[in-house]
């Protein structure tokens, strides 16, 4: 699993020209699935997702995690993660996941984060076309791979 996280001040993701999910202080989750990803995957990285401390304290040190600061979490697919781009100029995406294997990974992925988190995640839709809106806190935007756990 490949993720981009984005502290953000706010974002919201759009559907046909309608608000699908909106949060306010949080993290925006653009997540890809590929076809060796496990259930093992995505409960880690939810964990490293809610546990990372990339908020500001009161000395303005990144301490605190999405969950200390009460914040909201709004995931998006986004199979393109997994581009692959050495020959040519037209990506690959040979490496994302199929749908039969990617929604069930990627509505579990949603229940971690959210029992974790202790609230509702906000999403977008797999497979839609959509735009995404976030004005980025610092900027802070971090990139997690599940088969390179550093």
């Amino acid at each position: 699993m490949r993720t981009i996280i984005q502290r953000v001040t706010q974002a919201s993701v759009e559907i046909a020209d309608q608000v699908k999910g909106s949060i306010g202080p949080g993290l925006l989750v653009l997540l890809g699935i590929e076809e060796g990803d496990s259930e093992e995957d995505a409960a880690w990285l939810a964990a490293k997702i809610v546990n990372m401390r990339i908020f500001g304290d009161a000395d303005g040190l990144m301490n605190l995690s999405v969950q200390a600061v009460n914040g909201d979490i709004l995931l998006v697919s986004q199979f393109t993660l997994h581009a692959q781009i050495k020959k040519g100029n037209r990506p690959s995406f040979i490496r994302a996941a199929r749908p039969e294997k990617a929604i069930p990974l990627y509505e579990r992925f949603i229940a971690l984060l959210e029992t974790q988190l202790g609230k509702k995640v906000q999403t977008g839709e797999f497979g839609a076309y959509m735009k995404v809106n976030l004005l980025n806190d610092g900027p802070v935007t971090i990139f997690i791979d599940t088969k390179n756990k550093e």
